[in-house]
């Protein structure tokens, strides 16, 4: 992608010194990805919403029969890569990792517009999104080359109990510390392919969130960091901590410095902002550790950090096994440390459909 424009700069430099509000402000999450020392990847993101999720963890195995849930026309396909993943509703999955350290990240794009389903090519449901891609591919690249062919239609539907449509952007990142973001911006797939897209937000859309990270580089974010729970100031707050971490060979330090970025970029639990009613509190964050295929899970409302480890999980599809982890009702119930044997079998949800 070329650079940003002229008149994009200026706009996004008169929304960070104006403190203009984005009427398009879209429920908040954060996305990051920390390159660390030798060869160390780490990708954080914080869910924000206004309702509960119902978020759960499952563990997906290797040769699962998957349909686009977008009518007859459905894309199908089966799964390459076992996954470990977070969803919501039992119908949908929004964060997870493959097997291979393939990771991705579903957070909210007011700005975004889908194709229309016209028979053409095979649908599928936004709700597969990322499960598709984490049960297809191994790196971004491949899943980036991939997607330039265009093999499906992606369809929405209106958000659970909302009027408005579910509008969402897709960032992958693997264990290289390679990074890809996908929108849908006016009808069409737009691809950001490079290792330096290391932070996603929400609005505005990517393209601008890039000219307005390097108005803040030009100031220097030891001198002063926009403060506020915009996706705008989210992004630059992101941008500049995930490259000013130390990058140490402890593993532990690493992830706790992930998890000090996430938190640092997350809405307090309760918060709401006048004049921007869909910016929401962090209800949950995670951290992949692509290297150690460790996934961690921290729920604003209980105490401990928890993972899986996806290296010690079954993901064959002659002896591998759908699990669920209950969270419990608002990712209550209390685990600590490793959580594999927590998981118990349970029958694979169908993704929500047209």
């Amino acid at each position: 992608m070329g650079k940003p424009g002229k008149s994009i700069i200026a706009a996004c430099i008169a929304l960070a010194v104006g403190g203009l509000s984005l009427g398009q402000e879209a429920d908040a999450c954060t996305r990051f990805v920390f390159h660390g020392a030798n060869g160390e990847v780490i990708t954080g993101r914080s869910m924000d919403y206004k309702v509960d999720t119902d978020t759960h963890l499952w563990i997906f195995p290797r040769g699962m029969k998957r349909s686009g849930e977008a009518g007859p026309r459905s894309l199908e396909w089966t799964s390459r890569y076992g996954s470990v993943i977070a969803g919501a509703y039992d119908f949908a999955t929004t964060d997870g990792m493959n097997e291979a350290g393939l990771v991705a990240n579903i957070l909210w794009l007011a700005e975004s517009e889908y194709p229309e389903l016209n028979g053409g090519k095979p649908g599928l449901s936004i709700s597969a999104w990322a499960q598709y891609m984490l049960d297809s591919f191994a790196t971004v690249d491949e899943a980036v080359k991939a997607l330039a062919r265009e093999p499906f239609t992606l369809v929405t539907d209106s958000a659970p109990g909302e009027d408005r449509l579910a509008t969402l952007h897709l960032s992958l990142s693997d264990a290289s510390g390679d990074s890809a973001i996908i929108e849908y911006i006016k009808g069409r797939q737009v691809i950001h392919h490079s290792r330096d897209y290391q932070v996603m937000t929400n609005s505005p859309v990517f393209e601008e969130q890039l000219a307005l990270d390097k108005y803040w580089q030009n100031i220097g974010g030891t001198v002063m960091l926009p403060g506020t729970n915009r996706a705008a100031d989210r992004f630059a707050r992101a941008s500049f901590y995930v490259n000013a971490l130390p990058k140490s060979e402890d593993p532990v330090e690493s992830i706790a410095s992930a998890f000090s970025v996430i938190r640092n970029v997350s809405v307090p639990y309760g918060i709401t902002t006048p004049n921007q009613p869909n910016i929401a509190s962090t209800r949950w964050r995670t951290i992949a550790d692509h290297k150690r295929g460790l996934y961690f899970f921290e729920s604003a409302l209980a105490p401990n950090v928890f993972w899986v480890d996806l290296k010690k999980i079954d993901f064959t599809p002659e002896t591998g096994r759908t699990q669920r982890l209950d969270l419990g009702r608002f990712q209550r119930t209390i685990y600590s440390g490793e959580a594999n044997a927590q998981f118990k079998d349970a029958a694979p949800f169908r993704f929500l459909g047209i």
